[in-house]
């Protein structure tokens, strides 16, 4: 069982999406460094029991069960810093919240929101179309609908 799988339902998630792919190259330092940060990452001096990772070469997911210790403002600006210095080093943008990112085959596509809806206008992406929810905020949403068809997905207001 993995770590993931045993953090209850009710965890708290934050994803962060890159504006592109992480290259292949880069990935095992940056996914070492986003679990590095994981495991040590604190609030109010109580080890946080958190998890992270990188998904699809492109978002990065942490997650804390507040279960025994609660991430405070302290610990998400923390967070905060160590994504915006990922971010600074591998010359990508996480916290552009006007990019969305479907699936069209096995690819994971991001585009800006004005893109999205001209690509659902010309019939590319449609209700079917696998979208990617970043705004999820617990576990349990993220386990039943980080990926989900467009139709199904608050992503359809945007089209």
């Amino acid at each position: 069982m993995t770590a993931l799988t045993m953090l209850p339902p009710d965890t708290r998630v934050w994803i962060y999406q890159s504006n592109r792919p992480f290259r292949s190259e880069d990935l095992p330092k940056i996914r070492e460094a986003v679990q590095y940060f994981a495991q040590l990452w604190v609030s109010h001096n109580q080890q946080l029991r958190a998890w992270g990772d990188v998904l699809h070469h492109r978002f990065i997911v942490l997650m804390v069960d507040e279960s025994q210790a609660g991430a405070s403002g302290c610990s998400i600006d923390k967070s905060v810093h160590f994504l915006k210095a990922l971010q600074a080093e591998y010359q990508v943008d996480l916290f552009d919240r006007f990019v969305f990112s479907y699936l069209n085959g096995d690819t994971v596509h991001t585009v800006p929101r004005e893109t999205f809806a001209q690509l659902y206008a010309d019939g590319i992406i449609r209700d079917e179309t696998p979208v990617f929810d970043t705004l999820v905020s617990t576990k349990a949403a993220f386990d039943q609908g980080f990926v989900r068809p467009l139709g199904q997905s608050w992503h359809k207001r945007m089209v």
